[in-house]
């Protein structure tokens, strides 16, 4: 019998939905607020939720990744009377079922429910140890870290892997986009063809078509023999289109039509060529702001991103720096033939405070740069890293002192006083008590945030430790309080 569980304060609909519950041979429980909700998702198995957007202990879009980390991990699905586009794409992001919005009827959500459950079975029914295996061997490629936010990428790309479906890599610079591409050919059924690379910004106006599609012998000045394009070469295997977009417009045109049909003709040729390949494409543009400005085709964002990838920056990962330092400086000694030279404390210490605007490649230089400038010495010391990286640190750590005592300042300076009773209950509209209390409670809480997050320097392992928060609740608050840019 499924487990479906109910999260809302009113009983008037989950009323509604027990009464088919018994006809659909479903166990269906209630939980009245989100706490409540999260200690029954992680104390039993339950299926599939459904959740009320809005609860008086907060919003479903802030509670979504509680649900998920325990070892059940139900479907989740979340109602609203009033949608709002950018709740739904909050929800849908962090991992949720699907997003309803009234009018719906109970009899239509026991159908959806019906439809949830029967993707849960069919999921449950796979053998996992085939995504476990895969998960290991990216692993191996390289991928390196145990944060929350590279363990979801990893999950996607292990999903994503053993299809033929499309993928967009999106990110900075430096977050590894090619590494991942270059992954995910190497652990899907291609991987015994060629992954061929494309960099979209390097090729010449005049001759990206030849270099994409071919041509044929005396197609123009200088064609002396037939040539095989890129995506010919790739038959079979993968086409990787790094910085896509840098296409111009009337080659996005027509490889879009080659990415529908697989068919294309090289330049000065007459006979059609057709060639196999799965796309992987990678930029670290805004795709749908070039669209809305025309710079880049809809029909083609939409065909590129069947599976979407975002890789997170390394200042999202702080964490993760440490485990990324050990991995390089063992990749480097087998490299050099080398001994391996120790870490101070204070040495990973500068790594980790400072933000990486470079991503993992400006991590690498500055380690491989450290390791160099140390020559003889066994030990690494922030002495030893590049002078703009010590730099940074020291002045982020200055700036951040001046900031407290400047707000601290602030506060003897200010004067003091409460709000009066009767300055709530002025208006023609006064507050509930709950209002109140939120409101209340949101202050404190990004007061005690901002202050963690200055005692921890931004060590989200540490900040998590002392909080007693989970990772991906640490960053819902970070993210819901503007916290995070600021402190990385």
């Amino acid at each position: 019998m499924a487990e479906v569980l109910v999260i809302d304060q009113e009983r008037v609909f989950f009323d509604s939905l027990q009464q088919l519950a018994v006809v659909d041979g479903i166990n269906m429980n209630r939980a009245g607020s989100i706490r409540d909700g999260i200690d029954q998702c992680l104390s039993r198995a339950i299926d599939v939720i459904l959740l009320k957007n809005k609860l008086a202990d907060g919003k479903a879009s802030d509670a979504i990744p509680l649900f998920f980390e325990g070892k059940y991990s139900p479907e989740l699905i979340v109602y609203a009377e009033e949608g709002d586009p950018d709740e739904a794409e909050q929800v849908l992001t962090k991992g949720a079922w699907d997003y309803i919005i009234y009018p719906y009827t109970p009899k239509s959500m026991m159908e959806l429910l019906a439809r949830a459950i029967r993707y849960r079975e069919e999921k449950q029914g796979k053998p996992q140890a085939k995504q476990s295996a895969v998960f290991a061997e990216l692993q191996g490629e390289g991928i390196v870290g145990s944060s929350t936010l590279l363990q979801s990428c990893l999950n996607i790309v292990a999903k994503a892997a053993q299809s033929d479906a499309n993928i967009l890599i999106t990110g900075e610079s430096g977050t590894g986009k090619e590494l991942f591409a270059a992954a995910i050919h190497k652990i899907s059924p291609r991987a015994n063809k060629r992954f061929v690379i494309v960099d979209c910004a390097a090729l010449p106006s005049e001759l990206v078509e030849s270099i994409l599609f071919g041509h044929e012998k005396g197609a123009f000045t200088g064609a002396a023999r037939n040539k095989s394009g890129l995506v010919e070469q790739a038959h079979n295997g993968t086409l990787f289109l790094d910085e896509v977009g840098e296409l111009p417009l009337e080659i996005q045109k027509k490889f879009l039509r080659v990415l529908q049909e697989r068919v294309f003709l090289p330049v000065g040729g007459t006979e059609p060529v057709r060639s196999n390949f799965r796309l992987i494409a990678a930029t670290n543009k805004d795709l749908d702001q070039l669209q809305k400005i025309g710079a880049f085709r809809e029909d083609l964002l939409y065909r590129l991103k069947t599976f979407h990838l975002e890789l997170p920056p390394l200042r999202l990962r702080v964490g993760d720096i440490t485990e990324l330092a050990y991995y390089f400086r063992s990749i480097y000694s087998q490299r050099t033939k080398e001994e391996e030279k120790s870490f101070s404390p204070d040495f990973l210490m500068v790594l980790k405070q400072y933000s990486w605007p470079g991503n993992v490649r400006e991590l690498f230089q500055a380690l491989e740069r450290s390791i160099t400038a140390a020559g003889d010495y066994d030990t690494l010391y922030p002495m030893h890293l590049p002078t703009n990286i010590r730099v940074a640190v020291t002045r982020q750590v200055l700036d951040a002192r001046q900031g407290r005592a400047d707000e601290r300042a602030e506060v003897m300076a200010a004067p003091r006083y409460e709000v009066a009773v009767e300055d709530i209950f002025c208006g023609d509209n006064p507050p509930t008590l709950q209002d109140v209390r939120q409101k209340a409670i949101e202050a404190e809480e990004k007061r005690y945030l901002k202050g963690l997050m200055e005692f921890t320097r931004g060590d989200i392992k540490k900040s998590c430790q002392i909080s007693e928060l989970s990772r991906s609740r640490l960053y819902d608050l970070l993210k819901k309080y503007q916290l995070t840019s600021k402190n990385g």
